[in-house]
């Protein structure tokens, strides 16, 4: 929906170059989602706690820990950790960015400030160096909940580029150039790292990883120009309709999601199912955010091993969402999600039993999570649209992406614990199991065609 100049609400399509403009973003962002978090900053991260620990770049098992705040961390649990830590912090931040974003006649200096603060946090990890553990972990945290709270200002630009009819066309292609984007960088990077690692030279691995961390905040920086430069100012619909009749948004975020949660206790079978969905999505989210860390610490595996198999994680992912997405035309969408799941089992037992040292079978797994993580994620989104009630899309699935990313701590802080009490990373892997198994007996026991229908809507014939 675009707006007028006298205000009135329109539904013409964006000029191009504005939606260019939007799409660019994904392609800024996705550089830190993948090159950051997907692939380097893990290893390294524990790398550097390790070294703080006492223990050498290159040995082989580190039994000590580490004190952050006193608190007793063992360094393969201080990665997962964090990212529990960044990812609660950002629910509390996520409501509050989406009320200011809603209400305020300029979005673009909130778009600039969540990217750039972003941007510069992981810039900053140039100084991470020698046991600098502490610095890096509260780098990480700044840069996680801006990445976040960057989105939700990100996302609000869609419904003003188009009509319905053309939204779903646009979202699916910025979605594609972000992991274009994600893909050319972590290209570049393995090239680097490739070309200037050395044999018996741990430490300028470790470097290598650091600039390629750099990079990606210079690539989100440099990126991030293009949208604010083509995208147009719009009056959001509560600043057209409230005028400057505002309350005050901090606090807005707070109880609009205290509204919308109080709206959905009328529909228990939607709630039941997005309580499915969290639990295995958990599950998913954990294990491509610590596969990079289980590689190299568990597995021993180089740093160009990995980031080659993340590319192909990248690019089959596409095709696997094409896959699922046809399969689910022949037997309905949640049979198609429970095949996934069971997939995603194989993923994780197979994790298990995987060599260390040799690169050919994890990238095979890693081909394997490129084909169930697209399809998985995409019918599941598509799922959750049949169960909400018409005329309140914005309001749930904001309350979707919310829960999203606010429950993502819990599989890397079971994935820490487990850790802790074991020192294995192959036992914290297959752990996961749990949320996969949980997750899809929920979604099974869910009357989704009685579910639909207690929202108002027609149930597709397949379901």
């Amino acid at each position: 929906m675009a707006v007028d100049g006298d205000n009135t609400p329109t539904t013409t399509l964006a000029p191009k170059r504005e939606r260019t403009g939007w799409y660019m973003y994904d392609w800024a962002n996705s550089a830190f989602s993948t090159t950051v978090i997907t692939v380097f900053l893990g290893p390294f991260l524990t790398s550097v706690t390790e070294q703080a620990a006492g223990c050498a770049i290159d040995a082989d098992e580190c039994t000590a820990k580490v004190y952050p705040l006193g608190i007793p961390v063992a360094t393969g649990s201080y990665f997962p950790y964090l990212v529990s830590l960044s990812v609660l912090l950002t629910v509390f931040i996520l409501p509050i960015m989406g009320a200011v974003a809603d209400r305020a006649p300029r979005k673009k200096p909130l778009l600039a400030g969540a990217a750039f603060t972003g941007a510069a946090a992981t810039v900053a990890m140039a100084f991470v160096t020698g046991d600098r553990y502490l610095l890096g972990g509260i780098l990480f945290i700044i840069a996680n909940i801006a990445f976040g709270a960057a989105i939700v200002v990100y996302h609000s630009f869609l419904p003003l580029l188009s009509g319905p009819d053309d939204r779903d066309r646009i979202s699916s292609r910025g979605w594609a150039i972000g992991y274009l984007g994600g893909g050319v960088l972590l290209l570049l990077n393995l090239v680097a790292v490739m070309s200037l690692s050395q044999d018996g030279n741990p430490q300028r691995t470790l470097d290598l990883a650091r600039w390629s961390i750099v990079s990606a905040g210079v690539w989100w920086a440099l990126f991030t120009i293009v949208p604010l430069l083509w995208l147009r100012e719009h009056p959001s619909a509560s600043a057209v309709t409230t005028g400057t009749d505002r309350g005050n948004v901090l606090t807005d975020g707070f109880k609009q999601l205290g509204h919308t949660l109080k709206g959905m206790r009328a529909y228990p079978l939607t709630l039941f199912f997005l309580g499915a969905y969290l639990i295995y999505n958990d599950g998913i989210q954990t294990v491509i955010s610590l596969a990079s860390q289980f590689g190299s610490e568990e597995l021993k595996l180089e740093q160009s091993t990995m980031i080659l198999t993340i590319l192909i994680v990248q690019f089959l992912a596409f095709g696997g969402a094409l896959l699922l997405g046809a399969l689910a035309m022949r037997i309905g969408a949640r049979k198609t999600i429970l095949i996934a799941l069971a997939l995603w089992l194989l993923v994780v037992v197979a994790a298990y039993w995987l060599p260390e040292g040799e690169p050919v079978p994890f990238m095979l797994l890693g081909a394997g999570i490129g084909l169930v993580m697209g399809g998985s994620q995409a019918l599941s989104r598509s799922l959750f649209s049949q169960l909400i009630p018409a005329g309140k899309e914005g309001e749930y699935f904001g309350f979707y992406e919310i829960s999203d990313k606010g429950t993502s701590w819990l599989g890397p802080l079971f994935f820490g614990l487990i850790f802790q009490i074991t020192n294995s990373y192959r036992a914290g892997i297959v752990s996961l199991v749990l949320f996969f198994v949980v997750g899809g007996v929920l979604l099974a026991f869910v009357p989704l065609r009685r579910a639909i229908l207690a929202v108002g809507n027609t149930p597709p014939k397949l379901i």
